[in-house]
């Protein structure tokens, strides 16, 4: 078993079909060897979860999970980008983590860690990135969190 796909398993996380983009865009891009993943939203089994605020409907750790499923999302699209195989990708260079908050919400830092934790958990020291939490007043379709990234791949 390659070491990503047993990574994975050890860390019981099954990726799923790649989300399908509800608007106009495209799940990735690849230039040279970078690629590029749309923002990812907090998606599961077909459904939309986290639906609200950070500071009014979700403690921070409520916002972690929504940060992990979004990376989880994040890395069903890399792998797709990777025909399939995430033993492809030498590194993450940068996470960009969204967070949907009450004007005066400041743990955004913390609501982040639930996507690079998991990113770096996946790909051991090629996961250590650069990354971006900010807070936003609204995000598609209401969710609280939004990740998107970019890969190295060879």
């Amino acid at each position: 078993m390659p070491v990503i796909a047993a990574r994975l398993k050890e860390l019981g996380i099954t990726l799923p079909k790649p989300p399908t983009p509800v608007a106009s865009y495209v799940p990735f891009t690849i230039s040279g060897n970078l690629v590029f993943i749309s923002g990812q939203v907090p998606l599961a089994d077909g459904a939309l979860k986290y639906v609200g605020k950070l500071g009014v409907d979700f403690s921070v750790e409520m916002g972690q999970a929504a940060a992990q499923l979004c990376a989880i999302n994040v890395l069903s699209v890399l792998r797709m980008a990777c025909d399939g195989h995430l033993g492809r990708v030498v590194r993450c260079l940068r996470v960009g983590v969204f967070v949907n908050a009450a004007p005066d919400y400041t743990q955004h830092p913390e609501v982040g860690n639930g996507a690079s934790d998991l990113i770096a958990a996946v790909f051991g020291d090629a996961g250590k990135h650069a990354r971006a939490a900010i807070g936003v007043g609204s995000l598609p379709r209401g969710v609280a969190v939004e990740v998107d990234a970019i890969f190295e791949i060879k």
